[in-house]
């Protein structure tokens, strides 16, 4: 019966860069999260995503609705690391009329 109680390893990890992936996929927290905050089942993700696996998947969720101040403080940081990254491409290269200039370079 002890074999029954065993733990699995947990099935995030942290990228070099910060990103908090799925262990063994490229599926981020993130992309699960927000699939589930927007309605998805744990068994639509996973047919979303096929790389997941229902366990992982469910264990993802759990640990979100388990430490919500945690995942939020993430997500926070995330979001304004994008919005940055954003900013600074934008100051670069102008987005507006960029389907114009790419349309002139093709003439």
């Amino acid at each position: 019966m002890a074999e029954a109680l065993s733990s699995e390893p947990f099935p995030l990890e942290t990228t070099a860069e910060g990103v908090i992936r799925v262990r063994g996929t490229r599926v981020t927290l993130d992309t699960v999260w927000a699939a589930f905050k927007d309605g998805a089942t744990t068994e639509e993700i996973v047919q979303q995503y096929p790389a997941l696996s229902l366990a992982d998947a469910y264990q993802v969720i759990g640990y979100c609705l388990r430490h919500p101040s945690v995942v939020d403080a993430y997500l926070a940081k995330r979001t304004a690391t994008a919005d940055e990254i954003r900013r600074s491409i934008e100051s670069r290269w102008q987005p507006e009329g960029i389907r114009d200039r790419l349309l002139a370079r093709r003439q």
